[in-house]
């Protein structure tokens, strides 16, 4: 709150009191901090035993055209909502309801979560960072979009091609990782286009030099009749039923070879081995390395999945897969442009990471974390619904979880097992609560420089009360 206006204010849920909030407001150039109540059996706020109201929303617009007065006799106004992206994980949900409600009192379906976007949009026009190897004759024909191509300063370098071919190095994929001190997940992804059919040796090639073991792809290989991706793997879907392929590289040969196939619900699982020979026709390693991956089907182009939950259950999948195998490069992630999917995809994994790492009372910042990706690949999260996707993937793990919590405190003793994430789950409480893969010890770290808005109970005002007016 310390750079916003006088009548800025936020809401949070508090972090002493649990199922209540905290109303943030600037007043007279300093914080004031107001408990607003919840009370579970009737299903209402309040502030300081004021009037009661069904919703959050309802208070703070109450209270936006009635002003509040603290004991001191200072008027508090709530005159316009502080845009803070940077929030604790617990008070994520009263923030939706906030950028909803914003949308619904702008015309032209403006405001909220367009307003964030926006300023996103804006923050990418000063990205300058070089494209210049993209932008190279020799490489233009390996680029699926002309406009989207990869920051020279992350991306994947191919070091096995002929050094005398100029261009044998290059591929359309970054490096993204995170760059924040506090975070640290010790796990990288690769962000790349949908293989063209002059780039499948080398996304194979990335794919060996990385030591990367999984791949998840967004995207189904044709949409609305266009190919997004062309099929860059053997098995028994392939038009001549090839189970094992074979490339010729510079240093010797390369062939992927299909084990198995599983069709599941939204996504499909498919798993194969890769090695690779010398000139001399030996193998380089003594085992073919095993390569997972998974092609999630329910995610249209330039939109988003009807239901986060089949989402955050894929996500899940395949951080399991992921997270088992020892010394695994980065994950592979996928679409047609490799920036909207994708960047999607792996925001939402890297916000739900950090919360696992930290717990439900950590800070996050989504708008920061897209800035953080696009600054090594630019584009990521294309568009205003995938945006707001990200929020609503988060919040819907954020409600999960405290439905696992509420019936670990009902059920104590009980033994547990895991269910989705799905819709109905949050809808309809069930007495099996979920239980989310917790990273390994090895990548925990102790938490700092994650500054908690101000909680110090003695700078909450429980007894303030309406402004009064003289009637005349």
């Amino acid at each position: 709150m310390e750079k916003g206006k006088n009548g800025s204010y936020l809401v949070r849920e508090s972090q002493s009191k649990p199922g209540d909030y905290v109303l943030s407001v600037r007043t007279d150039d300093k914080a004031t901090h107001v408990m607003i109540c919840f009370h579970e059996l009737e299903e209402n706020y309040d502030v300081g035993g004021g009037e009661k109201f069904k919703s959050l929303s309802d208070l703070i617009e109450h209270y936006r055209k009635n002003p509040m007065v603290e004991r001191s006799g200072t008027v508090v106004h709530l005159k316009t909502p502080f845009n803070a992206t940077r929030i604790s994980a617990s008070g994520l949900g009263a923030r939706v309801n906030q950028l909803e409600t914003e949308k619904d009192k702008k015309q032209g379906s403006k405001g909220g979560f367009w307003d964030e976007f926006e300023q996103l949009q804006q923050m990418e026009v000063r990205h300058l960072y070089s494209r210049k190897e993209g932008q190279r004759p020799e490489n233009k024909p390996r680029n699926r979009y002309k406009n989207i191509l990869p920051f020279d300063h992350t991306r994947i370098v191919l070091r096995d091609g002929d050094p005398q071919v100029i261009g044998s190095d290059y591929i359309n994929g970054n490096l993204i990782s995170t760059e924040d001190d506090n975070l640290d997940l010790k796990k990288g992804y690769i962000a790349t286009q949908g293989a063209l059919p002059n780039t499948v040796v080398d996304f194979w090639r990335m794919v060996w030099q990385e030591n990367c073991r999984t791949i998840v792809m967004t995207t189904k290989e044709v949409e609305r009749g266009k190919v997004k991706a062309v099929r860059y793997w053997p098995g028994p879907d392939h038009p001549e039923n090839n189970l094992t392929q074979s490339w010729d590289v510079y240093d010797g040969k390369m062939t992927l070879k299909h084990i198995s196939q599983k069709q599941d619900t939204d996504f499909i699982y498919r798993e194969f081995e890769l090695y690779r020979e010398g000139r001399d026709g030996k193998q380089l390693e003594s085992t073919p390395r095993s390569i997972y991956h998974y092609h999630f089907l329910p995610w249209p182009d330039y939109g988003v999945p009807g239901d986060p939950g089949s989402v955050l259950n894929f996500l899940n999948i395949v951080n399991t897969k992921q997270d088992s195998i020892k010394e695994a490069g980065p994950v592979v992630v996928h679409c047609s442009a490799g920036i909207g999917r994708t960047g999607t995809f792996i925001v939402i994994d890297i916000i739900l990471n950090q919360i696992k790492l930290f717990g439900l009372e950590c800070e996050i910042d989504i708008q920061k974390t897209i800035q953080m990706v696009r600054s090594q690949r630019s584009g990521m999260v294309q568009t205003e619904a995938q945006y707001k996707f990200v929020y609503m993937a988060v919040l819907h793990y954020l409600e999960t979880e405290k439905q696992r919590k509420r019936a670990e405190e009902q059920s104590v003793g009980r033994e547990y097992t895991n269910i989705k994430y799905t819709v109905e789950s949050v809808a309809r409480p069930t007495s099996r609560p979920i239980v989310p893969p917790q990273p390994a010890n090895s990548r925990r770290k102790e938490k700092k420089d994650l500054p908690k808005l101000p909680e110090d109970t003695r700078q909450i005002y429980q007894n303030i009360t309406p402004l009064k007016t003289n009637k005349t």
